[in-house]
């Protein structure tokens, strides 16, 4: 007869007894009572290692995994939807992941993208919003009063990519935002040509306070 001693230990398929079709379930080794006790016993303790609730699986959270806490017979597993103290060995991505600003170290990146945020008639106050990517590309339709918006906290850096384009009657300029700073306290000239490029970078490490702008190269056609 099983012991059900689990999860102290498991019973092994030889102590299960395995009635055939004309098994008197009351004779000596089946009786079925201690059977189905023996067995509920087993299912009940493992419920409770997998941390399984009376809910239904669809009042459960979606996409949590079992994470087993504790060690020998005390573990106990729960679930969550966050992977705690996990190496992964390698995996495939089918969807985008928020890094949330948590550090990633000893990073190899390779064969990666970055999002360029696009905008094709710009004229008026532009936002170069910076949860939208750190490549931004514009157009100038009219005369232009760009932000700087949302750079990370004081104590990390933020940089920005800005690709300038003049639309097809040229001659549309641009008002910075007074934070940034240019070398030798002087502004670049912008490409007033139509429909030719400049591209200059920007850089802050206090959260936007100060932006230190460069000319990467300009009159691009």
């Amino acid at each position: 007869m099983p012991s059900s001693n689990y999860p102290t230990s498991l019973d092994g398929s030889t102590n299960q007894p395995t009635p055939s079709s004309t098994t008197d379930l009351d004779a000596s080794g089946y009786e079925h009572d201690q059977v189905h006790g023996a067995h509920s016993t087993a299912i009940l303790a493992l419920e409770a290692k997998l941390g399984i609730a009376a809910n239904n699986a669809a009042d459960a959270d979606q996409y949590a995994v079992m994470q087993k806490s504790g060690s020998g017979s005390d573990a106990t597993t729960t679930w969550s939807k966050t992977i705690t103290g996990a190496t992964l060995a390698g995996a495939t991505l089918s969807g985008a992941v928020t890094g949330a600003d948590q550090v990633m170290t000893a990073v190899t990146h390779k064969d990666y993208a970055e999002t360029c945020a696009e905008n094709t008639a710009a004229t008026g106050t532009v936002s170069i919003d910076l949860n939208n990517g750190n490549v931004h590309s514009i157009k100038l339709t009219g005369a232009t009063t760009l932000t700087f918006d949302n750079p990370v906290a004081t104590g990390d850096a933020s940089s920005f990519t800005l690709i300038v384009q003049q639309d097809s009657t040229g001659s549309r300029l641009i008002t910075w935002p007074a934070s940034v700073k240019w070398a030798g306290n002087t502004a670049p000239t912008l490409t007033t040509t139509a429909d030719r490029f400049d591209v200059l970078a920007f850089s802050t490490v206090d959260g936007g306070t100060r932006w230190f702008g460069f000319v990467a190269g300009q009159d691009f056609q």
